[in-house]
């Protein structure tokens, strides 16, 4: 019993120590919380009675308390007072800003940033300051801000990125001068250019690298890298260059075509990008089954079938679909159906891999154009934008001719951007079609010199302006002198002859001519004006009428071992000058516009001038051309054929040796000019042999020629090519004096075989040709080397 009381009594005293300490506990506890805890005090206000600014100088007093905030009495807080702070630090005005309660005032102290007295650039050397003032916001006499500083040194080595010196570094320093002002300088480290060192692609299988990089704008680094920049990177044209690419397989079937990816890796010295495009070339498609069809009653669909180019079978192009429609669209236009419009329906065949088109022809939105606004155009006239438009105000809108109008515009090349938009007009049934352009130079003046096999070297200068006046006519004035040729050029062109599609010009030249492969000088001057005007898409005519002057001299010193009596150029030559008045055609069909096969195209030109009554030699010149060529071996291997030829019928047979045909190197290689066809071999008077070349009244050449990559890196822009040139030139009139003795005025054949390197340089594409004549007469003169500007048929 006794153990069982005292149990309970402990228990009683245990639990009486356990509270007291609990006590104890939570009143250490709450004590040392009210120690530890801040110090909450209530938020301080203020009210100011009036506003002190101190440090300004250039900015009023009232201006900064508005940009404050604060009124005069108003009760505000330390955070008030903090915005305020922050309110005035951020217009940039000031280099420091202390905000100080004294009493019922407050102080505000400032710090004006400098006023900047000059921005200059110091190490740049690539970039000139005109164009590095362009990218920049600090201007002289405006207030100076770190903020705006730094954003015109990233906006420098930007500009710098883009002209592929990424490794550039630019540093803003300010020098302080008196009167708070300051030189703001930038201190430039241009690097050097990181080049493309290799561009190159993954997942092509049917065209190689070398075709496919022809194609882009962006270039691997070459040869001529200080000239050339399009081997630096520009994110922009990488974009187009995509574009080039989807164009360039679209246009030969590959419909699937896409570019999944461009990697373009840094090297480790930064100075060169190695730059990837992985492609996905799909499979090859042609044309299937081609159908016109229509539900209105008033359209004849034989008559729309009938402008069809396409044909089963051919390689689908996108392209060849457009120009369908087009065609097809001008018809109903030329038939007076309006609002008609063309939807292609595409059906695709795996199987056979064509692809079934069905142009239907159905009926449009009724809406007309109400207006064409033009803007940007300082020096352009309206009227050279708005004739690129073949619809005007109150006809219907036809939104492919509007993209088509605008294609022109930028075909013009008098702009640097030109956007073309249609928007809603006054009405939900009209349509205001916006032009915006930015102009940019399109005159230019050039020196420079020259080098040809047949004339030596040369000197040239050169004003050309596309874009005269405003009016988007074409003025060039040419001047090349060289020791055997001295040419003096003017021409004129305005395109658009009354508001029609007719180009009118002319050309006036004066050429003092002095070969050292012949006896005689010519002095010639010329006037041609001509109209030229499109017959239909691939073909067109030029007008012209032709009067010249010939003065033909040949030398008489005395002692000269040339002088030959009575011989054909001392004959003719000693008629004089002579005047020739003519009129005469040019007529051109040309299949690579439009044509159905982007490797493969035919040029037939064929030309007529007449001179008649009032002349002094009567005669009809006429000349034809045709020219074929196609690319073989996934384009990589270009394979053309030539046949040209001409013929002069002239009255009583008095032609002149200037009248008559002499074909140079551009015509047959291998030959000096005057160098093939008929000669006259005479004696001179102190009884030395002369060789004359006379030209020939008739000529028939053929040129077969190939170009081929030789395996050089593609940068290097150069290729190789053979050839094999076959012809004659014969006929002449005239009759030698007695001991003289005529050759080859009948059809005798020349044949010649070379090999030719084509260079891409920023000069132009230059042709070096090697040749040898393999059939040839005994007093021919050969020419084994020829350098030449290379020229596109």
């Amino acid at each position: 019993m006794s153990r069982t009381t005292g149990g309970a009594a402990s228990r009683r005293t245990l639990r009486k120590g356990t509270l007291r300490s609990t006590a104890i506990a939570l009143s250490l506890l709450i004590s040392t919380g009210f120690v530890a805890a801040p110090n909450f005090a209530e938020a301080q206000s203020y009210r100011f009675s009036s506003f002190v600014v101190e440090g300004n100088n250039r900015i009023e007093d009232a201006a900064i308390a508005s940009y404050a905030g604060i009124a005069q009495g108003q009760v505000v807080s330390a955070g008030d007072l903090n915005d305020a702070y922050q309110r005035i630090l951020a217009t940039g005005l000031f280099e420091t800003v202390e905000i100080v309660p004294a009493g019922n005032r407050l102080i505000v102290r400032v710090t004006e940033f400098p006023t900047i007295n000059v921005v200059r650039f110091e190490g740049n050397r690539r970039l000139k300051d005109d164009v590095l003032e362009a990218v920049v916001e600090s201007q002289s006499r405006r207030v100076l801000n770190p903020a705006t500083a730094e954003r015109d040194a990233d906006a420098i080595a930007e500009a710098y990125a883009q002209a592929g010196r990424i490794a550039a570094r630019v540093t803003p320093r300010v020098i302080r001068r008196s009167e708070n002002r300051a030189d703001l300088v930038f201190e430039i480290f241009e690097g050097s250019v990181a080049e493309i060192e290799r561009l190159s692609f993954v997942g092509n299988r049917v065209y190689s690298d070398r075709r496919l990089r022809r194609e882009l704008g962006t270039k691997q680094a070459g040869l001529l890298r200080a000239f050339v920049r399009r081997d630096t990177l520009v994110e922009d044209r990488i974009e187009f260059d995509k574009q080039l690419l989807r164009d360039f397989y679209q246009s030969r079937g590959y419909v699937d075509f896409r570019v999944t990816g461009v990697n373009a890796e840094l090297a480790r010295e930064r100075d060169a990008y190695f730059l990837t495009f992985n492609v996905e070339e799909g499979q090859k498609f042609t044309f299937g089954e081609i159908t016109v069809v229509s539900d209105l009653p008033e359209v004849d669909v034989e008559t729309f079938e009938k402008t069809l180019r396409i044909r089963t079978g051919k390689t689908y192009s996108p392209l060849l679909v457009e120009n369908a429609i087009a065609r097809m669209e001008k018809r109903a236009s030329q038939e007076a159906l309006d609002f008609v419009r063309v939807e292609p329906r595409i059906t695709r065949n795996d199987r056979d891999l064509s692809l079934d088109v069905e142009f239907a022809l159905v009926r449009g939105p009724r809406i007309f154009v109400e207006r064409i606004d033009i803007e940007g155009n300082t020096t352009t006239l309206d009227r050279v934008v708005r004739r690129q438009f073949k619809v005007a105000e109150g006809d219907p809108f036809n939104p492919r001719e509007i993209r088509e109008s605008a294609e022109r515009i930028r075909a013009l090349g008098f702009f640097s951007t030109s956007d073309v938009n249609a928007r809603q007009g006054s009405t939900p049934d009209q349509v205001v079609v916006d032009v915006d352009v930015e102009e940019q130079p399109t005159g230019s003046l050039s020196f420079g010199g020259t080098y040809s096999t047949d004339s030596g070297f040369g000197l040239v200068a050169g004003f050309s302006e596309r874009n005269f006046l405003g009016r988007g006519q074409t003025l060039s004035v040419n001047v090349s002198t060289s020791p055997d040729v001295n040419d003096y050029q003017l021409s004129f062109v305005e395109p658009a002859f009354l508001g029609r599609d007719v180009a009118l010009g002319f050309n006036l030249s004066y050429q003092d001519s002095n070969s050292g492969s012949v006896r005689f000088e010519n002095t010639t001057g010329r006037f041609q004006p001509f109209l030229g005007f499109a017959l239909g898409e691939q073909s067109s005519l030029r007008l012209q009428y032709t009067y010249e002057d010939v003065d033909m001299k040949v030398p008489t010193a005395v002692g000269d071992p040339a002088q030959v009596t009575g011989s054909i150029i001392n004959t003719e030559g000693a008629r004089g000058k002579l005047s020739n008045s003519s009129i005469g055609y040019t007529y051109s069909f040309d299949s690579r516009i439009g044509g159905l096969n982007p490797d493969a195209g035919i040029l037939f030109e064929v030309g007529q001038d007449i001179s008649g009554p009032g002349s002094d030699v009567e005669m009809i010149r006429s000349t034809a051309r045709a020219v074929a060529q196609t690319k073989v071996l996934n384009g990589d291997v270009t394979l053309r054929a030539t046949l040209a030829g001409g013929a002069i019928h002239a009255q009583n047979d008095d032609t002149r040796v200037h009248h008559r045909f002499a074909l140079g190197s551009r015509q047959f290689r291998g030959f000096e000019p005057y160098g093939m066809g008929p000669r006259e071999i005479s004696t001179a008077d102190n009884g030395a042999t002369v060789n004359d070349g006379l030209g020939g009244k008739f000529y028939a050449v053929a040129r077969f020629e190939a170009e081929f990559p030789l395996g050089l890196p593609e940068e290097y822009g150069i290729s190789g090519g053979v050839f094999y040139d076959v012809g004659s030139l014969w006929g002449v009139d005239g009759t030698p004096a007695a001991g003289n003795s005529l050759l080859y005025d009948d059809f005798t054949l020349r044949q010649t075989v070379g090999v030719s390197l084509f260079w891409e340089t920023p000069i132009g594409p230059l042709q070096f040709n090697w040749s040898r004549a393999i059939s040839k007469e005994a007093f021919d003169k050969e020419q084994t080397f020829n350098l030449t500007i290379r020229t596109e048929f």
